[in-house]
């Protein structure tokens, strides 16, 4: 059973900070390029950062310099260090798992809300 599992989330003041974790099990994590999205209400689903399995990153512009996506093959997690969070960062975050040649499904977490407010 693939399961990817977020936590982290949380509300955060203004200029604060989160990391966000995601945990997958039953994939070749190894192997998959890791993303993290995220949507806000009223608004589509939108790409905030990618992670190939060879680490290279992607960025959004309305995220670079601020969040940075990283992985851990051995404990099977990516995460997402957010720092100088606005309200325009509030929304629920989704990371998910590209397909590969070798699995050609993607997978998708549960989701987990961000909400940046004083």
């Amino acid at each position: 059973q693939v399961q990817l599992v977020e936590s982290g989330g949380g509300l955060v003041q203004p200029g604060g900070s989160l990391r966000l974790s995601c945990a997958a099990s039953g994939i070749a994590f190894s192997t998959k390029r890791m993303s993290w999205y995220r949507q806000a209400p009223g608004n589509q689903r939108e790409l905030v950062a990618w992670i190939t399995s060879g680490g290279g990153v992607t960025y959004a512009d309305f995220v670079k310099g601020r969040f940075t996506i990283s992985r851990d093959n051995a404990k099977n997690t990516a995460f997402l260090q957010m720092n100088s969070l606005n309200a325009e960062d509030t929304g629920v975050y989704y990371c998910k798992a590209d397909p590969t040649p070798w699995d050609a499904r993607t997978y998708w977490g549960q989701g987990i809300q961000v909400t940046v407010s004083s």
